[in-house]
């Protein structure tokens, strides 16, 4: 079933993502060689407390962390552990919370040090992909029209969406429906709806787009061994087709964010 936020939860909701962003943006600033992901997630989970919440990562499924860390070929669900990250590699984290039961899921990926051109280029058409799904992700569109403005986005510049895995649905529960793939077809798929919830999170790769898992059960990987970023927001839905409002971004419009990066 796909739920539908009154103002009242979308409030809710809203605080969750203002919070973790801001524990986010602190993880970003710690992002060098020599740091390990341990570390990182350490620090993650001492924020999240701090703020109030709870990290929604932290035992789901078993998984052992508050972050998920996935260095250069990993796609998603690294597990932070204690090695030192090294110059040029590039790191995805994915970090949730829940806050007064209401849940707020982003990601994003960084450099470590200097990275090369390709890497750079990457991660800057990911993170642009995003709002180029984003902008569609609009009352009246469907499911189909989000995934297809991603790869359509992605695929101009020589790269491809991971299709093994996808965003979806989100409030109380971390995974909700619906599933938003980052390809697709425009015109298919469920309906969106104003008050309906989305974590849109493209997982962008330089190679082929299958990924495999390894032994720990959790770590996804490009089959290929190509470099994968990861970008995602928790979009709420806004009545009469107005522009959604990123919860996971507060203070900044999609059209702010669409001037900025510079997608089409």
């Amino acid at each position: 079933m796909i739920g539908i936020r009154n103002p009242a939860q979308l409030r809710k909701m809203r605080e969750a993502g203002a919070l973790l962003h801001e524990v986010l943006r602190k993880v970003c600033e710690r992002i060098e060689p020599g740091v390990t992901t341990r570390h990182l997630d350490q620090l993650a989970e001492r924020l999240i407390r701090k703020g109030g919440a709870e990290p929604s990562f932290l035992n789901y499924n078993g998984f052992p962390a508050s972050l998920c860390t996935s260095v250069d070929d990993q796609v998603v669900h690294g597990i932070p552990n204690d090695t030192a990250l090294r110059e040029g590699q590039i790191l995805s984290i994915d970090g949730g919370l829940v806050l007064d039961g209401w849940q707020a899921d982003s990601a994003f990926t960084a450099g470590v040090g200097k990275i090369g051109s390709r890497a750079r280029a990457l991660i800057e058409v990911t993170e642009r992909s995003f709002f180029e799904g984003a902008a569609v992700t609009r009352e009246g569109k469907r499911i189909g029209d989000i995934g297809h403005a991603v790869q359509r986005y992605v695929e101009r510049f020589g790269f491809q969406p991971v299709r093994a895995l996808c965003g979806h649905g989100i409030g109380r529960r971390m995974h909700e429906e619906p599933e938003v793939p980052n390809y697709g077809e425009p015109g298919r798929g469920v309906r969106l709806r104003a008050g309906m919830t989305l974590a849109v999170e493209p997982m962008i790769v330089t190679g082929d787009w299958p990924v495999r898992r390894l032994h720990d059960g959790w770590t996804e990987v490009t089959d290929d061994g190509g470099l994968c970023a990861h970008y995602e927001h928790t979009i709420a839905i806004a009545p009469n087709g107005g522009d959604p409002e990123i919860l996971t971004l507060p203070g900044v419009t999609l059209g702010q964010m669409l001037a900025e990066v510079g997608a089409s």
